[in-house]
């Protein structure tokens, strides 16, 4: 079962190993930095490789197998691209808040996404019509508020088998729902992230908007691998055949892997904007 390709040089474009300022390092990350540059820790990518092809085999595995997949990211710079990769690749998302017992309390969740697909079948058939102005407006808000917090996971249908994370500090209540249950996580970790509980750790910078969608364009493409070798062994389809949303996902690979435009990058507090010449001194300049 093939994984997508990436290489070091495409890591170094989209800035995968700039960290956070050394004073906001957590040191659980020492064994994953290879050092300091201007004050900024630069990860080692001589680990990342290796264990972002992990993490993407883990995906790849998940979805090969049937298994449901469940993208996280809900800060500014990741939802987007969250969003983005899990519609490409048939999977489900939370871009926006995570809701406390999103996973632990399913139950509970489940009655909230029943009543947002009940909002979802009145708007299309009409059911409205009947009711004041002030009504619909009152529904449409309703429908809007459960749209936005749960719209990406109401076709899940159970609890996932697998999380892919960006940012284990603002994604934490998620993380911990996810160990109570046994459900594994891959995430991408800074320098000032916590590796435990993680299951598959991708050293790495969580803060980039390239760096994210490079992240992104490859577990979309992991799991996308995962569901055609899935369906070429069921005989739904034969092995050449196109998977739908794997079309859309190609051309976008070409900015995400640092090549396009930069649009809107900002960086986080604490985290400088290092010269090119930082990629000459990084471990692929070994």
């Amino acid at each position: 079962m093939a994984l997508p390709d990436f290489t070091m040089r495409q890591l170094l474009e989209a800035g995968v190993h700039f960290g956070h300022r050394t004073y906001r390092w957590n040191p659980k990350m020492a064994p994953y930095l290879y050092g300091a540059h201007n004050g900024i820790h630069i990860i080692d990518l001589q680990q990342t490789v290796p264990m972002l092809h992990r993490a993407l085999e883990a995906l790849r595995d998940t979805a090969a197998a049937g298994g449901r997949v469940l993208f996280v990211g809900t800060k500014r710079q990741a939802q987007e691209a969250i969003a983005d990769a899990a519609r490409r690749a048939g999977q489900h998302f939370v871009h926006h808040r995570w809701l406390g017992g999103m996973l632990t309390n399913w139950k509970t969740i489940s009655v909230s996404i029943a009543r947002l697909k009940e909002l979802d079948a009145n708007a299309e058939q009409g059911e409205q019509s009947g009711l004041t102005k002030k009504e619909r407006l009152h529904l449409e808000r309703e429908r809007e508020k459960l749209e936005r917090s749960l719209g990406g996971i109401k076709d899940m249908g159970g609890l996932p088998d697998i999380l892919f994370v960006i940012d284990t500090n603002k994604e934490e209540i998620a993380i911990e729902e996810a160990r109570r249950l046994g459900i594994p996580v891959v995430a991408v970790l800074d320098s000032n992230s916590s590796p435990a509980g993680i299951a598959f750790p991708i050293p790495g910078n969580d803060d980039a908007s390239r760096a994210i969608n490079l992240y992104c364009e490859l577990a979309a493409q992991a799991v996308l691998n995962g569901i055609r070798t899935q369906m070429a062994q069921t005989g739904d389809i034969g092995e050449a055949a196109e998977i739908p949303g794997e079309a859309e996902a190609a051309p976008r690979e070409e900015n995400s892997l640092g090549r396009g435009p930069r649009r809107g990058r900002k960086q986080d507090e604490g985290r400088k904007q290092e010269p090119e010449m930082v990629a000459a001194e990084s471990p692929d300049g070994q």
